[in-house]
């Protein structure tokens, strides 16, 4: 070392010893702590902000699928309620024109039903249910063949109302004679007058000419009578 080097030495300095060659750099100072925690402390912080954004996010996610399953339920029980109002709506419908079909057919029926008990009576029969006697069975003697004749299209007659009048019953059509009752007008037509009986009040029907009937209880025609004064 010269004197010019060391007269640019602080006085009172030590001597700086000279590295080897070759020799690692020695570590930092303590000057170099503060920015290594520094740096970790921000890296935390990195660390939490990045959590609660994800937990925000999941958050947010889970509120979306819960609104998506409550629209979808929604939707779900009004298609159901839809669907029983339909079933309702169309049970009732079809009981309705069911009910109207009777109806109609009854109607059209009753009057074929009133020729076929005229026909019966006609022929000595009752309607109400008294049955042809066999032929032959009245009397020993021969019956000629127009007597024989007459009964078996009596007995024709017979049957075919009484089929007719089974087949109405089932399907729900009913007769009803008002005769000794009270004169009704939602149940009567009042074709004449006559004077009562003794002990028999005014406006009692005294005699049905035809009956009426009924279907489901309601009146499909009106029983046609005569009243008393």
């Amino acid at each position: 070392m010269t004197d010019r080097d060391q007269g640019k030495r602080p006085a009172g300095a030590p001597a700086a010893e000279p590295r080897p060659a070759g020799a690692p750099t020695p570590p930092a100072g303590p000057a170099g702590a503060p920015k290594d925690e520094h740096r970790g402390t921000s890296n935390e912080e990195g660390n939490a902000d990045q959590a609660a954004a994800i937990e925000h996010d999941f958050d947010a996610l889970v509120a979306d699928v819960k609104r998506e399953r409550d629209e979808y339920l929604e939707l779900a029980q009004r298609a159901r309620a839809d669907f029983e109002n339909y079933r309702r709506r169309a049970a009732r419908e079809a009981h309705d024109a069911e009910r109207r079909g009777k109806t109609t057919i009854a109607r059209e029926l009753v009057p074929a039903l009133d020729n076929l008990e005229r026909a019966l009576r006609s022929a000595g029969i009752d309607p109400g249910g008294a049955q042809m006697p066999e032929a032959g069975e009245d009397s020993g003697e021969p019956q000629s063949e127009e007597v024989s004749a007459h009964e078996a299209l009596a007995r024709g007659v017979a049957l075919v109302y009484g089929e007719l009048r089974a087949a109405l019953e089932r399907a729900g059509v009913e007769s009803y004679d008002p005769t000794g009752e009270k004169f009704d007008p939602t149940l009567c037509e009042a074709l004449s007058t006559r004077s009562g009986e003794d002990g028999v009040d005014p406006g009692t029907v005294v005699e049905t000419l035809e009956k009426g009937y009924r279907l489901d209880g309601q009146v499909l025609r009106v029983a046609r009578v005569v009243v008393s004064e």
